[in-house]
């Protein structure tokens, strides 16, 4: 008889712990995936996929607005919330059901239930079943943080209600400034809604590039939205239908909904951590990993969000994959986690990869910025005032690119091509011998020849 039930127990059926279930099982490993909710996780379910949805949806009214520049009027467009939610939701099902065939497909076991350790090689399933196994790879992702405790906190909505709203809020007020809370924000306007976004530093998108933080603020604002920094929600009132959001400066808003997405914290609560060993960062909360996704107990790993490392989906398919390789494919694979290619779904869309220009001034002696802010032919014929920026920083020691920031219509189609270019050291010389693709806003990529800001670090005494 086997030692184990299985060789590999899952806990978490998102994108990282379904790849991983896949691709052990592909190399002959016994598995068995738990998950409480709904296959597909956070990014399927509730996140990337059904917020990529509302943002093409919310970015009609712009092609609407467009179209009287080029010739066209639409002069009976209606909106329906409800029809775009039902729609949304019918595609979900269609996804999840498509993950969990594909992992049965695979060989794996899907048990659609709450799993909890009992000891480093025992699970005990909601169902009353224990289940032993060899390795367990922990991939339960995160969720929302609403941070610390405000009177009237019991009004607001998270990432997760908003794709499940009634109707359309009139107005709403978002607190947050980084990718889910501009995303949400860009969204709601575009269909038409009151939205006033409030952060509590001095500007939106911490830890992106400067230049990026200042246009995506210029231009979310050009397209009616409010932006409050330097404060925060201290308070928040339900009146009947309505909320009165009370602020840190002392002035307060009302609106038809509250959300919140200041930030997300890993799941760790309640799986039993305490019976196995496993270490948990006191810092950021997430489970202590090495290199090659290992905890500091031996047949244990975990990846994707749960670690907070790079809370994105690609990194914790990567991180799914490398572990299975690792473990049952008899080939060593450790994930890199820099020059990450990243997107944020605003509106105006940005992309970015690689080092901003404050990083790379503080890592490289010489650093040249190539930067270009234009108008894109299409808003010269729609007229609409909306500008792309695009920015290259640059070793100027080496000329290699080191990091590209856009911010423009596809700008997350441009930055996966030239995330390639950046993660094989491509040259900015190499950028200037690719000919351009005309009429096209990513040419200016590769037609900017003058350096509009070179740094030089002076040598210590």
């Amino acid at each position: 008889m086997a030692e184990f039930d299985v060789d590999l127990f899952v806990i978490g059926g998102g994108s990282g712990g379904v790849r991983a279930a896949r691709i052990a099982a592909g190399h002959g490993a016994r598995v068995m995936i738990a998950e409480e909710y709904r296959m597909g996780g956070t990014c399927v379910i509730r996140g990337c996929v059904p917020k990529k949805l509302l943002v093409y949806a919310s970015h009609v009214q712009h092609e609407i607005e467009d179209a009287t520049g080029f010739g066209w009027t639409i002069p009976q467009a209606t909106f329906d919330w409800p029809t775009l939610i039902a729609n949304k939701d019918r595609e979900i099902t269609r996804l999840e059901a498509a993950y969990t065939t594909n992992v049965e497909k695979s060989g794996a076991r899907v048990v659609k239930t709450r799993a909890v350790f009992e000891g480093p090689h025992t699970l005990r399933l909601a169902t009353g079943e224990t289940v032993t196994a060899r390795y367990v790879l922990i991939a339960t992702g995160g969720a929302p943080n609403h941070g610390a405790e405000i009177p009237g906190i019991e009004h607001v909505i998270s990432s997760n209600e908003v794709f499940h709203l009634a109707q359309l809020p009139k107005r709403i007020v978002i607190q947050g400034g980084g990718y889910i809370a501009l995303e949400f924000a860009c969204i709601f306007a575009g269909f038409g809604s009151d939205v006033t976004l409030i952060y509590r530093g001095d500007n939106v998108l911490r830890g992106f590039d400067e230049d990026v933080r200042a246009h995506v603020r210029g231009e979310m604002e050009k397209n009616g939205i409010t932006i409050l920094t330097g404060c925060t929600v201290a308070r928040v009132d339900k009146h009947g239908g309505e909320f009165t959001t009370h602020l840190s400066n002392g002035s307060s808003i009302a609106s038809d909904q509250v959300m919140f997405a200041i930030g997300r914290h890993p799941a760790v609560a309640n799986l039993g951590l305490e019976t196995t060993g496993v270490a948990v960062n006191p810092k950021n909360g997430g489970i202590v990993v090495d290199g090659f996704s290992r905890t500091s107990v031996p047949n244990i790993y975990a990846i994707g969000d749960v670690t907070n490392r790079i809370n994105l989906t690609p990194v914790a398919i990567r991180e799914g994959h490398a572990f299975a390789d690792t473990v049952f494919g008899k080939r060593t694979v450790e994930v890199d986690h820099s020059n990450i290619p990243t997107a944020v779904f605003s509106q105006p869309e940005i992309g970015t990869v690689g080092l901003t220009e404050t990083e790379a001034r503080a890592k490289f002696a010489v650093v040249d910025i190539y930067k270009t802010n234009f108008r894109p032919i299409k808003a010269t014929m729609s007229g609409s005032d909306s500008r792309v920026l695009m920015k290259l920083v640059v070793d100027g020691t080496t000329d290699c690119v080191v990091g590209c920031h856009i911010v423009g219509d596809a700008a997350a189609e441009m930055i996966q091509l030239i995330g390639i270019a950046v993660r094989m050291k491509a040259t900015k010389a190499d950028f200037d011998a690719t000919m351009a693709v005309h009429p096209t806003a990513s040419e200016e990529l590769v037609t900017m020849r003058t350096v509009t800001a070179r740094y030089v670090r002076e040598a210590a005494e």
